[in-house]
C-alpha cells in the first residue's frame, strides 16, 4: 500500500479542514506542509506541526510531495493548478474550479499534457443528505422523477470573506450554486436543455446573495435549485417528486420520509364536489390517509474523507477517479449559461 506526501497552498479554514481531517482519518496520505503568502497563516501551520515553506517555488521543488492541494480564492485557482501541475505534482484544487469554463479548459490541456491526476474537491456528493436522495432514485423506490427541489436557505444575510467580492469570485452561485448543481447533474444523467436563473444582490453591493435556478433535462426532469441568505422560514432541503411516490428531506439532519400509494387499500374517486377550507374542488381534493404508506429514507452512510480515499486509490492505480474534470466542466458551463441568462433577462436553451 502506497503512502503519498501532501502540500496544502493556502491554510484559511479549507486549507486547515484538509490538513485535520486527512491527520486524522487517512495514515495512507501524509500532509508535510504549507504554503501561503499570509505570515499568520504560515504561523499557524507550524503550531500545527505542519513544514511551512518560504515560497510556492520551494513547495514544488520538493520531491517527496506527489500531491497538492489548492484552498485559496477562486480567482487563483487556474493560475496555480497549472503551476503545481507542470511542476510534475498531481492537484487538487477546491471548489469553484475556476471563474469560468474557459479557464478549466485550460487546467484540463494542462492535466493531459502532463499526465498528472487534476480533481476538483465537491465533497458534497458524499453530504448524507445528497447520498440518501442519490439511493431513492437508483433503486428506484418511488419511480422516476420528474420535478426535484434542491435548497440551501438561511438568514445571515451576508457573504463571508471572499464570497462577497466579484474580484474574488464570490457570490452564491460559485459558493453553494456550484455545489447543488454538481450534485444535480450527477443525479440526472441526462443533457441540460435549458437553463433559467433569478440572481438576486439583496444585502451585497458586489455579488448575488439570494438566487433560484430553474434547470431542464432532456429526459423532461425540471429541478429547482434556491439557495438564500434571507430565508426565515425554511422549506425542505430536497423534495422529489416521483412517478409511484414523493420523498422529502427536510435538513441536514436527514430528518424526512418517503409517501407512496398503498396498493392494499381500494378506492374510487368519485365525481362528487369536495368542500374545503380553501373552497370547492376535484382536483385537489385530499386523497384519504388509508390509501398512501408511509416509508423511513434509506439508511446510507458516507464521509467527506471518501473523496481523498480514491484520490489515494486512483494513484495506487486501484480505482477510476469519481470527481472527474469533465464532470465539473460540465457544471462550468451550465454556470456560464447562468450569468448569461442574468445578463439578458431570460431562459436559454441549451445542450450540455
Amino acid at each position: 500500500m502506497g503512502k503519498h506526501t501532501l502540500g496544502i497552498i493556502g491554510y484559511g479554514f479549507m486549507g486547515r479542514w484538509h490538513a485535520c481531517n486527512i491527520r486524522e482519518k487517512l495514515p495512507r496520505l501524509h500532509v508535510k506542509g504549507v504554503y501561503d503568502i499570509r505570515q499568520e497563516a504560515l504561523d499557524k501551520a507550524y503550531e500545527d506541526g505542519l513544514y511551512t515553506y518560504s515560497s510556492l517555488k520551494e513547495l514544488l521543488d520538493d520531491d517527496e510531495v506527489d500531491l497538492v492541494t489548492i484552498a485559496v480564492p477562486n480567482n487563483f485557482h487556474r493560475e496555480l493548478s497549472i503551476e503545481c501541475l507542470k511542476a510534475g505534482k498531481n492537484v487538487i484544487c477546491e471548489k469553484p474550479v475556476t471563474l469560468n469554463s474557459s479557464e478549466l479548459i485550460d487546467i484540463i490541456d494542462t492535466a493531459e499534457k502532463t499526465g498528472k491526476l487534476f480533481s476538483i474537491h465537491h465533497n458534497r456528493r458524499w453530504d448524507k443528505d445528497y447520498c440518501i436522495v442519490k439511493n431513492i432514485l437508483e433503486q428506484n423506490i418511488i419511480g422516476e422523477p420528474y420535478f426535484i427541489e434542491s435548497r440551501v436557505q438561511g438568514s445571515r444575510r451576508s457573504m463571508h470573506g471572499w464570497r462577497g467580492h466579484k474580484e474574488n469570485g464570490g457570490g452564491m452561485v460559485l459558493d453553494w450554486g456550484v455545489h447543488l448543481i454538481d450534485q444535480i447533474l450527477n443525479l440526472i444523467p441526462s443533457p441540460v436543455i435549458s437553463v433559467d436563473a433569478h440572481l438576486f444582490s439583496v444585502f451585497s453591493n458586489e455579488v448575488d446573495d439570494n438566487i433560484k435556478i430553474v434547470i431542464r433535462f432532456e429526459n423532461k426532469v425540471s429541478a429547482v435549485l434556491e439557495m438564500a441568505t434571507n430565508c426565515f422560514v425554511n422549506h425542505p432541503r430536497w423534495h422529489i417528486s416521483c412517478k409511484e411516490g414523493t420523498a422529502v428531506i427536510n435538513n441536514w439532519e436527514c430528518d424526512g420520509k418517503m409517501v407512496i400509494l398503498n396498493t392494499d387499500a381500494v378506492m374510487k374517486w368519485g365525481d362528487d364536489i369536495v368542500y374545503t377550507k380553501a373552497g370547492p374542488t376535484r382536483t385537489m381534493a385530499p386523497r384519504p390517509s388509508y390509501t398512501l404508506k408511509e416509508l423511513p429514507l434509506p439508511e446510507v452512510t458516507s464521509d467527506w474523507s471518501e473523496y481523498y480515499i480514491n484520490i489515494i486509490d486512483v494513484l495506487d492505480g486501484k480505482a477510476d477517479l469519481i470527481v472527474k474534470p469533465d464532470q465539473v466542466l460540465r457544471v462550468m458551463k451550465v454556470i456560464d449559461l447562468i450569468f448569461e441568462v442574468d445578463r439578458v433577462g431570460h431562459g436559454l436553451p441549451c445542450y450540455i
